[in-house]
């Protein structure tokens, strides 16, 4: 029989569950071998919030930097890593509507996803996309609701405009790769040598440029005549702001999603930002309000839900771990061997 309270008004139908869960701790910062698996009661879902029996979790470059103690929760907020999920509807707080307990969802979570067991906020639940997997689902919510805010809402970019990502294989660049290619636009990205650019060819770029071996700028001079692209997607941070700014086209945009290669630029010409009339933008998902994730969920919901079920605009999975080996998970995306996402499969 459930361990939940009666005063949460949960619906009639709700699941037998068990008693306690298993999710993964970040014992202390550090490496991936703090990250440690637990025995635990489970979570209550609250006004507005979805109890979902998690099938797969995925994982991002924000639980590493939360593991490491670099990127902290907000206060209140459970300190278990993991902010996607798809699985199952077992149970609903008051007030939540819109889900019935046995629906297959994905979610963007608030933390708590590295668990058998997670909370969610309905406004941020999504049904899984027609013929998708757990674990392609749980791929989505992180990077998609990510890359749509950034990209789309706050970047503005059109069919036939072009673009350069960099990092075109990774959980970010992948996404925006197939987003960008889905909304009609022309896909450069960077990439760590050959093998990865053929990869991100094959996610659907239409340049790769091998950062180790070529000049990005030079290589976007010469694929836009010299005219430079609409758009630069970043995950470098402050070691490419310069030649970043040098690759935009006039009315360019730069996107900050990503600080790899640092929070502070060193040099940056600003007069060539006014002559080229640049837009510099960036955000967090995590600041941002329930509100406002919500909006973005509606948004991603009607623009790209109805492209998967066609079997476009897919995650890429590259790896899957049980939930147990959140460390292994952590060490290959350390490593930086991986194309597209990394998801751990709970059940």
């Amino acid at each position: 029989s459930s361990d939940l309270p009666h005063t949460m008004s949960l619906t009639m139908n709700t699941l037998a569950l068990p008693k306690q869960m298993t999710h993964i701790e970040i014992t202390q910062p550090g490496g991936p071998d703090v990250l440690q698996p637990r025995t635990v009661g489970l979570p209550h879902p609250g006004p507005g919030e979805l109890l979902v029996r998690v099938h797969a979790a995925g994982v991002n470059r924000p639980d590493v930097m939360q593991r490491m103690g670099v990127y902290p929760m907000p206060p209140g907020v459970t300190s278990v890593p993991g902010l996607e999920i798809a699985g199952e509807v077992v149970a609903l707080g008051e007030g939540s509507s819109g889900f019935a307990v046995g629906d297959a969802v994905c979610a963007l979570t608030e933390g708590g996803g590295y668990a058998e067991y997670c909370t969610v906020p309905v406004t941020q639940t999504l049904p899984v996309p027609a013929g998708l997997s757990m674990v392609q689902a749980a791929a989505i919510p992180e990077t998609y609701f990510t890359v749509w805010a950034n990209v789309f809402d706050a970047g503005a970019l059109r069919r036939e405009q072009t673009v350069l990502i960099h990092g075109g294989t990774s959980g970010i660049g992948s996404t925006a790769v197939r987003l960008s290619k889905e909304r009609g636009a022309r896909v450069l990205v960077t990439d760590d040598g050959p093998d990865k650019c053929q990869a991100a060819l094959n996610l659907g770029a239409d340049i790769a440029i091998d950062f180790r071996r070529q000049d990005f700028v030079e290589q976007v001079s010469l694929a836009t005549s010299g005219r430079g692209v609409d758009m630069v997607v970043d995950i470098v941070g402050g070691a490419y702001f310069e030649r970043n700014v040098a690759a935009l086209a006039r009315d360019g945009r730069l996107v900050l999603i990503g600080f790899l290669g640092g929070e502070v630029a060193e040099r940056v010409n600003l007069l060539t930002i006014a002559l080229k009339r640049l837009t510099v933008t960036g955000s967090t998902m995590r600041a941002r309000t329930a509100t406002e994730k919500a909006d973005i969920a509606q948004r991603l919901q009607a623009a790209v839900w109805p492209a998967m079920a066609q079997g476009r605009c897919v995650p890429p999975v590259h790896a899957v771990f049980p939930l147990t080996q959140a460390a292994e998970a952590h060490r290959l995306m350390e490593s930086g061997g991986h194309v597209g996402k990394i998801v751990l499969q709970v059940a």
